[in-house]
């Protein structure tokens, strides 16, 4: 699997200095784990929440080397990119269900936060940005939406010269301040979330890959250095499952998204990027995503709009679009540039389930580029079903899971299709 080896800002300003043994015994557990990212370890926390507390995690390489480790740290409202696509698959009741979980996570976060003190640096405050009146427009029924869902929040549409009272560029038209959305350094926050799931007595190995699996009334998974028998197993390793699994293997298609960082800016010109020191991003069907550091840096990122390819330097690349966004900022330097790569659904939603012939065997994959907040709702859901079952559980695991066919073979074919498409059908959804 691909991932741009370069160092990134998240494992530069890590606070927790935790490191975990490979597996070199065989050991028994009433479930075990696969992939220690935000999927991994937050369904494995909600587990031992619930008092389910013999765990085994095992990750291939160290907690955060995946998506976790490598994304623009946003706290933002949702859970897939456009809920109307699965509405055929659950109906206008399921629809209204997903969408009030869909907007729980950055309230998980803040309570996951503050019960185990995690040094997150986790900040409020959302943009939702527009360059026209048609996306405008979208951003007044989102403001609508949310609204509904959570009256007392401070949510307000910008627009003209007051959408530089969030964001000081002029490229954006109008723009939707969510007080209750934010950033958060994830890396940091999954690392708390570690520790917090080690102090319930659930173990986590690093650098175990796992070489085979056996299914039954219990899981046998091997590593070269041992195994581990469990009651129940999950597979969480989403963008990097290199068809360990075959069944979910096909059911998802991995692109790349790309950051930088800049140098630190003095504070007047982080209060000219942003005012209230938020996190932003625009609506279009390929986004461009930026917040502000603790660190008075600038974080910005996006992927490739049109045709799949990884840029040849991606630093270069990135500040191009960031100069578009903030043309003032041509004198900064940029200190790292990194990316890497996320597991995509054909619908864009997030996949749980069982396998079919294997009812004890759960996976969780799919985010299509925002996991940071819905892995922390869908890793509830999941835990659910996991645990005593919920309604919850049930609704998303019935979302059927379109399989990609020559998925490794055709990947730049399926993934220039796809955003082509995505790109063209965003003017009459209001995205472009």
């Amino acid at each position: 699997m691909k991932t741009i080896e370069s160092p990134t800002y998240y494992f530069a300003t890590r606070k927790y200095d935790l490191s975990f043994p490979r597996l070199a015994e065989d050991i028994d557990a009433d479930v075990v784990v696969i992939g220690a990212g935000f999927s991994g370890i937050n369904t494995a926390l909600e587990l031992a929440e619930q008092g389910i507390t013999n765990i085994v995690v095992l990750e291939a390489k160290y907690l955060g080397f995946g998506g976790t480790g490598r994304n623009g740290g946003q706290v933002m409202a949702g859970i897939g990119h456009d809920l109307n696509k699965v509405k055929k698959h659950v109906g206008p009741q399921g629809l209204e269900t997903l969408f009030k979980i869909s907007n729980l996570g950055a309230g998980i976060i803040a309570e996951r936060v503050k019960r185990y003190d995690i040094d997150a640096d986790l900040c409020r405050g959302y943009g939702y940005l527009a360059y026209n009146e048609r996306q405008a427009k979208t951003l007044r029924t989102f403001e609508k939406e949310f609204k509904a869902v959570d009256p007392n929040e401070d949510i307000e549409l910008l627009t003209g010269k007051d959408v530089r009272k969030v964001i000081g560029s002029p490229v954006y038209t109008a723009a939707l301040k969510h007080m209750g959305g934010g950033h958060v350094h994830s890396l940091n926050l999954l690392l708390g979330e570690a520790k917090a799931l080690t102090s319930y007595g659930a173990r986590i190995f690093e650098h175990s890959p796992v070489v085979e699996v056996t299914y039954g009334d219990r899981v046998t998974v091997r590593t070269p250095g041992g195994t581990v028998r469990a009651a129940k197993m999950l597979w969480a390793c989403d963008s990097f499952l290199a068809n360990l699994e075959p069944y979910i293997y096909k059911k998802t298609i991995n692109t790349y998204a790309y950051q930088l960082m800049t140098e630190p800016l003095p504070d007047a010109l982080i209060e000219q990027i942003s005012p209230i020191r938020g996190a932003f991003s625009d609506i279009s069907p390929i986004i461009n995503y930026f917040r502000v550091t603790r660190e008075n840096r600038l974080l910005f990122g996006s992927a490739t709009r049109l045709i799949e390819y990884t840029p040849s330097d991606i630093e270069s690349w990135n500040r191009k679009l960031m100069l578009r966004v903030f043309p003032y900022l041509d004198k900064v330097k940029i200190d790292l540039a990194w990316g890497g790569p996320m597991a995509c659904s054909a619908n864009l939603f997030p996949q749980i389930g069982s396998l079919p012939e294997h009812k004890n065997v759960f996976y969780v994959q799919g985010y299509s580029g925002f996991g940071v907040t819905p892995s922390h709702i869908v890793c509830k859901v999941l835990a659910e079903g996991m645990s005593e079952g919920s309604a919850r559980y049930d609704l998303m695991s019935s979302i059927p899971h379109m399989d990609i066919i020559a998925k490794d073979r055709m990947r730049n074919v399926w993934m220039t299709l796809g955003k082509t498409w995505n790109q063209a059908s965003g003017y009459w959804t209001g995205r472009r």
